[in-house]
C-alpha cells in the first residue's frame, strides 16, 4: 500500500478551560479529496491546525509524508499548500506581485494554470489586495496555492465566500487534480453541496470527536431514514438498532438509523409488525440527523 499523505494517532488538543479534539485518528491516501464537516466549535479549524503542525498537540501525533507535522523538513514544507479562512495577503501588493513573488520560491510554478485560472475565475490582478472584495481575495489565495501544483492541498472553508459559479469552478478544478493521485485535498466547508460533490471520504466532527471518518458512499449506505408503517399503534420503545432520532404518530413512525443493512430492514419489521420503506439520504441530510 502506499504511504499515507497525511496521519494522525491518537490526537488531543485541550486549552486550560476547554477540551477541543479527542482521540483523532485518521489517514489520508495519496489523491484522496477529503472534507471535513462539523458545526461552528466543534473543532475542524483546530484539527486542521494540528494536522498541518502549526499547533502542538496535548496528546497524540500526526504526521505528513512520513514526517511529524511539528517537525517538517524544508523539502516536505514546499509539497504542502494551506489556504486559510482568513488570508494573510500584503494589503500594498497588486495580485500580479503577489503571484511573482510566490512564484520566485518554486522553480515548477505553474505559470500556464495561473493565467488560465485568474482569466477564468475573473481575478483583477491589477489591482491592490486592499481594494479587493472578500471573495476576489479568496480567488486569489486558492491561485497562490495552486499554482506550486502541491502534493497536499488543505483548505480551511476555502469558498465561503465565493459565488456558485465560482465554487463550481474551484470544485472542478480540485476534483482534476485529484484525479490520478496528481495531488491529495483535505478541506473544510459549511457548504456541504460542495463537498458531496467533491469529497471521496468525509470526515464528521461532532463535539470534538469524529463521528465519522470513512468513504462518503459508504456513510450514505450506513445512514438511512426509515417510514415505518404499524399494523397497530407502535410501542414507544421502537427498539430500532443504532437509532438516531425517532418520532412516533400512533402507527407510523419516522426512524434515522446508522450502520443499516438489509437484514435489519426484515427483523425490524417482524419486530414491529410493521412495513418498512428505506430512505437514502443526501449528506446534508445525515449531517442534520448526527447532530440532532
Amino acid at each position: 500500500m502506499p504511504q499515507a499523505v497525511v496521519s494522525a494517532r491518537a490526537l488531543s488538543k485541550s486549552f486550560p478551560t476547554k477540551h477541543v479534539l479527542h482521540d483523532i485518528s485518521v489517514e489520508v491516501e495519496p489523491g484522496d479529496i477529503v472534507g471535513v464537516l462539523g458545526k461552528n466549535g466543534a473543532g475542524k479549524t483546530t484539527l486542521l491546525e494540528l494536522l498541518l503542525g502549526f499547533s502542538i498537540p496535548t496528546s497524540g501525533s500526526a504526521e505528513i509524508f512520513g514526517e511529524r507535522s511539528t517537525d517538517l523538513s524544508a523539502a516536505a514544507k514546499k509539497r504542502i499548500a494551506f489556504v486559510a479562512q482568513q488570508d494573510e495577503l500584503i494589503e500594498i501588493f497588486t495580485g500580479a506581485q503577489h503571484l511573482a513573488l510566490t512564484a520566485a520560491f518554486y522553480d515548477q510554478w505553474d505559470h500556464a494554470l495561473v493565467e488560465r485560472l485568474s482569466r477564468e475565475w475573473e481575478v483583477p490582478l491589477t489591482r491592490r489586495v486592499q481594494t479587493l472584495s472578500v471573495g476576489e481575495r479568496q480567488k486569489l489565495s486558492l491561485l497562490l496555492a495552486l499554482g506550486a501544483h502541491p502534493e497536499l492541498l488543505v483548505l480551511d472553508e476555502p469558498v465561503a465566500s465565493l459565488d456558485p459559479i465560482a465554487r463550481r469552478q474551484f470544485i472542478t478544478e480540485i476534483v482534476d487534480r485529484a484525479r490520478g493521485a496528481q495531488s491529495t485535498v483535505l478541506f473544510s466547508s459549511h457548504i456541504v453541496s460542495d463537498l458531496e460533490r467533491a469529497a471521496n471520504k468525509v470526515w464528521i466532527v461532532k463535539d470534538g470527536r469524529l463521528a465519522w471518518a470513512g468513504d462518503l458512499d459508504a456513510l450514505k449506505e450506513s445512514v438511512v431514514r426509515l417510514h415505518i408503517h404499524g399494523r397497530r399503534a407502535l410501542p414507544r420503545d421502537l427498539r430500532v438498532p443504532d437509532a438516531l432520532t425517532s418520532r412516533i404518530d400512533g402507527t407510523r413512525a419516522t426512524v434515522a438509523a446508522t450502520h443499516w443493512t438489509s437484514e435489519r430492514t426484515a427483523a425490524v419489521a417482524a419486530h414491529l409488525d410493521a412495513d418498512l420503506e428505506v430512505e437514502s439520504l443526501a449528506l446534508e441530510d445525515i449531517f442534520l440527523e448526527l447532530h440532532r
